[in-house]
């Protein structure tokens, strides 16, 4: 009798512990998501990963961002669309642009925007050295039509090619791949994700509107620094995130100083609890 009450108890005491964290699980996820009430946290993400200085190294890092994104999105439930692909010659990727579908997905992938650094012993370098390479991530809600936000077709410079890629049945053999380059702005926008060359035109035309609008939201904050007398802290140029992989092995967010040793499972794309560590920062400040 006592020896079923002791197991007795020592299931409950277990299935009390698996429903407490289960629970407490829940809660985590009603507080991030009463975080997420800005103008556009509930849209469809747009986002843009370019490398930086540093020839293949960065542009293999850039490689190993998408990829975890990717991953991200593939645990968590989101559809994920690469619009645009730069691949670099010597490998990895200059550039990638990836539409992700889904409840809050810019809400969430907001505060990946900024410079991911990488550390390591690089496998391109013969003398075994360490290397450091840079990333940038920059991250746009998709702009739908009843946001309102003016471009002129005689500011539009339309060029077609034919998009790149690693070969194969998937690559156009034709020059339906769009690039659309705002003028006054400099913007640059395309899209090679599509056979056809009008759906390309459609998504580049989506890019662009997103880039224009975040443009239009950086002005107006910078004009309410401005008046406020304060320095703007432009994410793009702010490095977030260092991932190091040599001498030890820790990724540590700058902003809110969360480490993780779990390397491997981060760039597999649990990304998560550095997400909801800077959405909760955001909120506290």
């Amino acid at each position: 009798m006592d020896v079923l009450s002791e197991e007795g108890g020592e299931m409950f005491i277990e299935e009390f512990s698996e429903g407490l964290a289960t629970l407490e699980e829940n809660l985590d996820e009603l507080e991030i998501k009463s975080m997420l009430s800005g103008d556009h946290d509930s849209s469809n993400a747009i986002i843009t990963i370019n490398a930086g200085a540093g020839g293949i190294e960065s542009q293999d890092w850039s490689d190993m961002l998408l990829r975890m994104y990717m991953r991200w999105t593939e645990l968590y439930g989101y559809k994920a669309e690469i619009m645009d692909i730069q691949p670099a010659d010597e490998g990895g990727i200059k550039s990638a642009t990836v539409l992700v579908s889904g409840d809050y997905a810019y809400g969430y992938l907001k505060v990946e925007s900024g410079v991911h650094r990488l550390v390591r012993i690089s496998p391109f370098d013969a003398n075994k050295r360490r290397h450091t390479s840079f990333s940038a991530v920059l991250v746009y809600p998709e702009i739908v039509g009843d946001v309102e936000i003016e471009i002129n077709t005689d500011d539009l410079r339309v060029d077609t090619f034919r998009a790149s890629g690693a070969g194969g049945q998937h690559v156009n053999k034709t020059d339906s791949a769009i690039r659309i380059t705002h003028i006054p702005t400099g913007i640059v926008a395309s899209s090679q994700a599509d056979r056809s060359q009008h759906r390309n035109r459609e998504m580049a035309m989506k890019i662009l509107r997103a880039r224009l609008y975040d443009l239009k939201m950086k002005e107006k904050e910078k004009e309410r620094q401005d008046m406020m007398g304060k320095k703007m802290d432009i994410a793009f140029g702010s490095q977030i995130r260092s991932y190091v992989l040599h001498p030890y092995k820790m990724i540590k967010d700058h902003r809110t100083d969360l480490s993780i040793g779990n390397v491997d499972k981060v760039l597999d794309g649990d990304i998560d609890p550095f997400i909801k560590a800077a959405l909760k920062m955001k909120v506290g400040k």
